[in-house]
């Protein structure tokens, strides 16, 4: 595993700088550039490189993104689908063009192979892009499944892996941290099968209790905002456990529970999800379901490759996960 130092030598800062924008200190003054570096250094790290022998110099294809690179640092898991995409394309020698989705009739008129994109899209969405290429794989949603090539998780199944694990360790009162999203086109909310899956869960299990839910936005500082909320709330009736919608929220958690002197996970457990390379690096090491995000990238230019040279039949390709047990639960 790469170490803080292997990636501040590669950045050219400090470790101390690295630590704290792995940990997202707020009280560091560092630039986005920065930031963008480390994060994407400590992903660059993780990547496992894969032999490839197949050259695809002659595609050309786009990669639309659903979020800002702004967006990005404030939730790496759609900067690792990406750099999986870029990976596996670099080593393919296929050409590259990124777009957004605010962008594409200014390239109505140029030819690409293929689109792959990367987040939460709609049908109408879908059909938008599709004015360009056939040929599209998307990543983390399945506008239509009948017409289009997708790569999802079942994030279903991993909630249940996690709420299994917290009812085996003893915990009756168990809590959801999770964020709310919209399309971009704000056309309707999107629904979040983890939250969903976490109600369900404990309705059956008799161990469901509303006020220990809390939803805002899959941030850091939201994540941070909502524990200090449910700490102010419940103070020693706070819940044992709580599973978080995703890292960055988790992370904020962390540091919400650490300054009103909680500890982690002797009095509060935490689980997040996606296990972003930042998650190693953070105190206690934070445990969290392992969603193979490069390999979801790897996977859809797989696919993207498939349809343009033969296949007609839209594929559908649902990638397990793994939960991974660190210092921030017991």
């Amino acid at each position: 595993m790469a170490t803080i130092k292997d990636i501040a030598e590669k950045v050219g800062v400090s470790i101390s700088t690295v630590s704290r924008v792995l940990n997202y200190d707020p009280t560091l003054s560092v630039s986005d550039e920065t930031k963008r570096k480390i994060f994407q250094t400590a992903e660059d790290l993780s990547y496992r490189k894969k032999k490839i022998e197949q050259r695809m110099a002659s595609f050309r294809i786009a990669i639309v993104n659903w979020y800002t690179e702004e967006e990005e640092l404030n939730d790496l898991y759609y900067l690792s689908i990406r750099l999986g995409v870029e990976k596996r394309c670099e080593a393919l020698h296929i050409q590259m063009t990124k777009l957004s989705l605010d962008h594409l009739n200014s390239v109505q008129n140029q030819e690409f192979h293929g689109i792959i994109a990367i987040g939460k899209f709609n049908k109408k969405q879908a059909e938008k892009i599709q004015n360009i290429t056939e040929n599209i794989v998307f990543i983390d949603s399945s506008p239509d499944e009948d017409r289009f090539d997708s790569v999802v998780c079942n994030f279903e199944k991993a909630t249940i892996d996690v709420l299994n694990y917290f009812v085996q360790q003893g915990h009756e009162k168990i809590g959801y941290i999770g964020g709310r999203e919209t399309y971009k086109d704000d056309t309707s909310e999107i629904i979040d099968y983890r939250q969903e899956t976490f109600i369900n869960f404990t309705k059956k299990r008799n161990l469901y209790n509303e006020d220990f839910i809390y939803i805002g936005s899959f941030s850091v500082n939201d994540g941070y905002r909502l524990m200090k909320q449910a700490i102010s709330e419940h103070h020693d009736h706070l819940p044992s456990a709580f599973f978080v919608g995703n890292d960055s929220m988790a992370i904020g958690c962390l540091r919400a529970l650490l300054e009103e002197g909680i500890s982690v996970p002797q009095r509060v457990s935490i689980i997040g999800v996606n296990d972003i390379s930042v998650t190693k690096y953070v105190f206690p090491p934070l445990s969290t379901v392992r969603v193979y995000t490069e390999l979801m990238g790897e996977t859809a230019v797989d696919l993207l490759i498939e349809r343009i040279t033969e296949r007609q039949v839209a594929k559908k390709v649902s990638l397990s996960t793994q939960l991974v047990i660190r210092g921030s639960s017991k």
